[in-house]
């Protein structure tokens, strides 16, 4: 009898204790012929989140995603792979990595819901075509090429038996944010490709987005096309606000955006804006004190914290980060300290870089025009070490003047990230002392920089 009581005590115990719930997804699989020894993993709801796993020497792999999302893109040099795998699930991949498209297999817990995303990426990639020559088409051929795509990702998912009928509905209303979302690109894409940048869509043609509600929570988290809408519709807003009341465009965005009521959206678009728009800010007191006032995101407040103190490190008057002995086209190397003396207009840019390329004919405009004064151009490419050759043919080829520098370690450079250059082009202009003139000097093409020089009386 003691026995029995005792087991009874034992299943009572066990009863009254609560499930461990699972706070983590299972990835793993094997990639044949891999072209790197590592996979990267991100979150599609914050790129910045990622965790890096290496490949065993038969290229197979294993781990745990901890982040704060269902929705993840796989990784492997070139090769890219979007996928769901919600906390307790596992998504298992395998594929010969020279030719991935025929020998993908992907397997596990949701492999309904990952294969119907890698055929619908594929489906609607081979649906698109070339992106300049869809983007050409007028605006009637142009949505009509889209309500093509829109109808076959509607019926493929209609078509494919065993999805839940949650994400069958949340991806319905997905398949039409990407719709609307191409629409909302339209104007800046046209007039790229166009090479008008003044063209404008007819008065109608984005009737379809006026009622959009930007506060969709459960949109949000899901649709990545929804985001890029919410995007679209308060940058609007804000272009709006920075005209009526003249202020900086970065500034208005952030006010804009501070209005919005639920804490995920707002938190996300504020650090988007600011990761970035922070090292750009010509007001960068401002741009914080209201990114600061508004974010909730305690994680989030800290990486721009930081960034912020390090930024008031490089005001006007400040002393310049260093670069030394970085390689000199012309023969040797090259210091900044080597530069003292003069004014030192500094480019960074990479063969890569379409808009770094587009500037070099205003460049050599106003390098010629400041021939012999007491002012050095200089150009630091951080380029890979593999596109060496590469930046020495463009020197030829473009005829680039100036002094033209490589750094010693691409985007890792020290005086790459002291400067926190998180994109390119990027100009800055230094004083014969070696302290900061402007951090985020006017670009060649910008009529200001030559009024900055001329006014600093070389």
């Amino acid at each position: 009898m003691k026995n029995f009581w005792l087991l009874i005590a034992i299943a009572t115990i066990v009863s009254c204790t609560p499930e461990k719930k699972v706070d983590y997804a299972i990835v793993s699989g094997k990639i044949t012929n891999a072209n790197s020894d590592k996979i990267i993993i991100y979150s599609q709801f914050n790129r910045d989140n990622k965790v890096e796993i290496t490949l065993k020497e038969d290229g197979s792999f294993k781990d745990t995603l901890k982040m704060a999302t269902d929705f993840y893109l796989f990784r492997e040099d070139r090769n890219l792979t979007e996928f769901f795998a919600p906390k307790g699930s596992d998504f298992i991949i395998e594929y010969n990595a020279s030719k991935k498209d025929s020998t993908i297999i992907i397997s596990g817990s949701q492999k309904i819901v990952n294969n119907y995303i890698f055929d619908k990426e594929k489906m609607t990639e081979s649906l698109r075509g070339d992106e300049k020559e869809m983007y050409l088409k007028n605006e009637a051929d142009f949505k009509e090429h889209l309500l093509k795509i829109k109808n076959a990702q509607e019926k493929l998912l209609t078509n494919t038996n065993g999805l839940p009928e949650d994400f069958k509905n949340s991806g319905t209303k997905s398949i039409n944010y990407e719709y609307l979302s191409a629409l909302s690109r339209y104007q800046s894409y046209h007039g790229y490709y166009l090479k008008d940048r003044s063209f404008k869509v007819s008065d109608n043609f984005l009737d379809e987005l006026k009622d959009l509600d930007i506060e969709n929570e459960k949109d949000f988290i899901f649709s990545q096309g929804y985001r890029n809408l919410v995007g679209h519709k308060t940058n609007s807003t804000a272009q709006k606000l920075a005209e009526k009341d003249s202020i900086a465009n970065d500034i208005a965005v952030l006010k804009t955006v501070s209005n919005i009521k639920s804490d995920i959206i707002r938190n996300k678009l504020l650090f988007d804006n600011a990761k970035y728009g922070i090292t750009y800010t010509k007001n960068l007191e401002d741009f914080y004190k209201i990114y600061s006032e508004f974010s909730s995101d305690e994680k989030n407040n800290k990486k721009i914290e930081a960034d912020y103190k390090r930024l008031k490190s490089l005001a006007k008057g400040s002393f310049s980060p260093k670069f030394t002995d970085y390689e000199n086209n012309a023969g040797g190397t090259k210091s900044l300290n080597d530069l003292k003396g003069k004014y030192v207009y500094i480019d960074v840019w990479a063969t890569w870089c379409g808009p770094c390329i587009a500037e070099i004919p205003s460049l050599k405009k106003v390098e010629k025009e400041f021939h012999n004064k007491n002012i050095e151009f200089v150009s630091i490419s951080i380029d890979q070490i593999k596109d060496h050759d590469k930046w020495k043919k463009m020197i030829v080829d473009k005829e680039l003047g100036g002094m033209q520098l490589f750094a010693d370690n691409n985007w890792e450079s020290k005086f790459i990230q002291d400067y926190m250059i998180k994109g390119i082009p990027r100009f800055i202009l230094i004083d014969p002392q070696g302290k900061i003139i402007n951090a985020n000097a006017p670009r060649p093409s910008d009529k200001k920089l030559v009024e900055t020089l001329q006014s600093l009386k070389l």
